[in-house]
């Protein structure tokens, strides 16, 4: 397959340049595609990581950084920001008992990670001769979202205290701004008008993110997508937490489409679209690589696998598709 430059922002696979006129439903992913985390989430990860390092005793340690998220999202498991704070804990604290260089020790362990998640850091970690029992026991992760300690704080400091006790009805411990104050829309009212021409009320959203977050920066923007055939995964049972195609596969249902464009920017999308294909629910993967801290390194992953559609930034969807 050859990969053919459309445009400054716009990279499509020649094979899918002839399926674009089937597409009939778009859904989308939210981060990284809807809404611009890199100041919100990923600044959580960072400061509730080194919160729990200090309760163990820990203060001086190398920072969570964006080449080390980015890490862990590329190995297929790890769609979950909770996911990559617990995986980043034990992993530093393991890297601190052992006495060793704590950022060379985490891409160790990303780089034995896999789709399985977290299951596959605690298998590589259980190797080694080191115990972190203590942590394991304390953080009790994942346990249930409404009273698992990891959960608990990671959405007081993500949300802030006013939000947090409108979802969750709890008083939170920390009176900070929360992180989700520094969400940035990508998403705007003319793209949507746009796509709606062609595709009607065909979209929908199929994300990690709970339906009230994304309200919670998207406004009325979110009125705009098919809410009956979207899934918001932090709001449904674990096991359907990407790469599982279940929640597309819904999606797609719901939608009665044919021929579906899923728009997403990490492995767990890339995963979860092919495997919706192989069961039959033909899925055309589009990777966003723009609102990447490194959207060169992300443009090449998604380059490497082979991926049918690669835009810098859902703005490109009306030139790809032929819209405009």
């Amino acid at each position: 397959m050859t990969l053919q430059k459309i445009d400054g922002g716009i990279f499509i696979q020649d094979t899918t340049l002839d399926k674009i006129k089937n597409i009939d439903a778009i859904i989308f992913d939210c981060d990284g595609v809807l809404i611009d985390i890199t100041k919100s989430y990923d600044l959580a990860i960072k400061e509730v990581t080194e919160y729990f390092l200090k309760e163990f005793g820990i203060t001086n340690t190398s920072p969570i950084t964006s080449d080390i998220i980015e890490g862990f999202k590329s190995t297929g498991g790890f769609n979950d920001e909770v996911d990559i704070t617990f995986a980043s804990i034990l992993s530093l604290v393991t890297a601190n008992r052992m006495k060793t260089p704590e950022k060379e020790f985490l891409f160790e362990v990303i780089n034995n990670a896999d789709e399985s998640g977290i299951k596959s850091v605690e298998k590589h970690l259980a190797t080694l001769p080191i115990d972190i029992s203590d942590v394991k026991k304390k953080l009790d992760y994942p346990g249930p979202h409404d009273t698992n300690l990891l959960y608990s704080v990671f959405d007081q400091m993500f949300y802030g205290a006013e939000l947090y006790y409108k979802l969750f009805k709890k008083k939170s411990e920390f009176s900070r701004q929360g992180f989700i104050e520094n969400d940035v829309a990508i998403l705007q009212k003319d793209l949507i008008t746009t796509l709606k021409k062609k595709f009607k009320n065909k979209l929908a959203i199929v994300t990690g993110r709970g339906r009230e977050s994304i309200r919670y920066t998207l406004g009325d923007l979110l009125e705009e997508f098919d809410l009956k055939n979207s899934v918001f995964l932090e709001d449904e049972p674990r096991d359907l937490a990407k790469p599982n195609p279940e929640s597309l596969i819904r999606s797609i249902r719901g939608l009665g489409s044919s021929c579906c464009l899923y728009v997403g920017d990490s492995m767990e999308d890339y995963i979860m679209a092919k495997k919706a294909t192989e069961e039959g629910y033909d899925t055309i993967f589009c990777a966003i690589f723009g609102t990447s801290k490194s959207p060169e390194l992300k443009q090449s992953f998604f380059e490497q696998k082979n991926t049918p559609l690669i835009l810098q930034s859902i703005d490109f969807l009306p030139k790809a598709l032929n819209l405009v």
